[in-house]
């Protein structure tokens, strides 16, 4: 595609912020149709993993439009949002409930205080961060001793053949369902270009072994091709 907005350099937050204020209105539908609505299923079971019980507190990272703020607070959880697209927020907001704290802020730093939440999630956020080990970094921080840290994002299938079909889907189809509901075939095209770097499941399990955390589990989604991992402080 001709316009990257995933340039590892200095320009990659703002160039990321610039692709999500883009595509928010167009968000779900497209989530919707390339995912041929399967994202709502792992969506439901990254909450289900996270064990949230009522009154506890829950900070929901790249939260987007809201799906897994709501499910968290809908298991009564005290629940923070962050994201740092205002459009995307926008639209979190105005599906409620009020009871949300939806904040516009940076993942990799999102001043809350440390040891404070009894879960903390990232769903489709974690491989868009200019640093993805900061930003378990980060969530491990947040996370009290004994809380979970839950992770939902694309995988690598360890299948060859899976791989290719995969890859071929996310960099010729995707983008032109974007193109076709969006006009903007590169803001579909940034889910292939993030992966290119991007350990997923193995990376993300490894970096939260540096981190100490215990109990780290993956579960491979429609093979592989999707991963949640969680883990324990």
């Amino acid at each position: 595609m001709p316009r990257s907005y995933l340039a590892k350099d200095e320009t990659c937050a703002g160039k990321v912020r610039q692709l999500f204020d883009t595509i928010a209105p167009h968000y779900d539908r497209i989530n919707n149709l390339q995912s041929l609505g399967l994202h709502h299923h792992w969506k439901r079971r990254l909450v289900q993993l996270a064990d949230i019980q009522p009154g506890q507190r829950a900070l929901d990272l790249c939260c987007g439009t809201g799906d897994i703020a709501r499910r968290l607070a809908a298991c009564g959880a005290q629940v923070t949002a962050i994201d740092f697209s205002e459009p995307m927020l926008q639209i979190a907001r105005d599906k409620g409930p009020s009871e949300i704290q939806y904040i516009q802020g940076d993942a990799l730093d999102t001043a809350q205080p440390d040891n404070h939440f009894h879960a903390v999630t990232i769903a489709y956020g974690l491989r868009n961060l200019a640093d993805f080990q900061a930003g378990l970094v980060e969530m491990h921080r947040l996370t009290r001793p004994g809380g979970r840290l839950c992770i939902l994002d694309f995988g690598k299938p360890p299948s060859p053949l899976i791989r290719f079909w995969y890859e071929g889907y996310l960099e010729w189809v995707v983008p032109r369902l974007g193109q076709a509901l969006a006009k903007d075939a590169p803001a579909y095209a940034y889910i292939h270009e993030s992966l290119e770097d991007y350990p997923a499941q193995a990376g993300t399990a490894t970096a939260l072994e540096e981190l100490h955390c215990q109990q780290i589990k993956t579960q491979n989604l429609l093979l592989g091709t999707m991963s949640i991992t969680t883990a324990v402080k």
